[in-house]
């Protein structure tokens, strides 16, 4: 009896595991191409205040997908504790606190764009000093969601290689997973570095994204279909 319920435990939690990894794939993109990112102009902050303000209601979608985001994050810190918790409790642990920290992260940067919504309402505006003055508290606050999330994404690199590491020793998991989550460990931590100890290069974080983005996306959307298809369908190997 006690074997039969952790077997449904393990398996419960990868599906839920997976199912939040993919929803939050969908939701960041959603964010990011569709909705906020087609909204930015990059240097022309006339343009973009003026476009946030035309198509409030895709921006506030874009706001809502965000928290869809942080909300499957903290389901997948805890499918995932659930998961590799046979493997080594302690790490599994450790890989969970790493993604909370980053939903955190992520939810204080979300804070910037409810700013914006504030900025651009009428009410706002009959008080604003001066047009200028608005668009460049709209970019000031983009900005600062941008910086405050790629910190959030150094965290959740940490958790990307303690995850990685613990799919490599599982002996549940299949050991590429492990390998190229470890891989893309070292893009997030290279984009941070880029961003924050030389800003402006916006040509050379775009070839480390380009060259980590396939482990990134292979590592955690691939990982996301095996746990649903084979996840906790066969006994956790030894632990570490």
């Amino acid at each position: 009896m006690t074997g039969r319920v952790a077997y449904i435990s393990m398996r419960r939690a990868a599906i839920v595991t997976g199912v939040s990894l993919l929803v939050m794939t969908a939701a960041a993109v959603f964010a990011t191409d569709i909705a906020i990112g087609r909204l930015v102009v990059q240097g022309d902050a006339a343009a973009t205040t003026d476009n946030i303000r035309a198509s409030e209601t895709l921006f506030r979608a874009g706001i809502f997908a965000w928290l869809i985001v942080l909300i499957a994050d903290v389901l997948a810190a805890w499918g995932l504790y659930i998961f590799l918790k046979p493997a080594n409790w302690g790490l599994s642990l450790l890989t969970a606190w790493f993604r909370l920290v980053y939903a955190a992260m992520l939810g204080a940067a979300l804070f910037n764009y409810l700013h914006i919504l504030l900025i651009i309402s009428p009410d706002h505006l009959l008080a604003a000093p001066g047009t200028g003055q608005l668009q460049a508290q709209v970019m000031l606050r983009l900005s600062a969601f941008a910086d405050t999330w790629g910190i959030g994404l150094m965290v959740f690199g940490f958790h990307i290689l303690v995850l990685g590491y613990l799919a490599f020793r599982s002996g549940y998991i299949p050991k590429f997973f492990g390998v190229v989550l470890m891989i893309a460990f070292l893009g997030y931590l290279t984009n941070t570095v880029v961003a924050l100890l030389l800003p402006g290069r916006e040509n050379l974080k775009a070839v480390v994204e380009w060259v980590f983005i396939a482990p990134m996306v292979i590592g955690e959307v691939g990982l996301a279909f095996w746990l649903l298809i084979r996840g906790g369908k066969s006994g956790p190997g030894d632990p570490i």
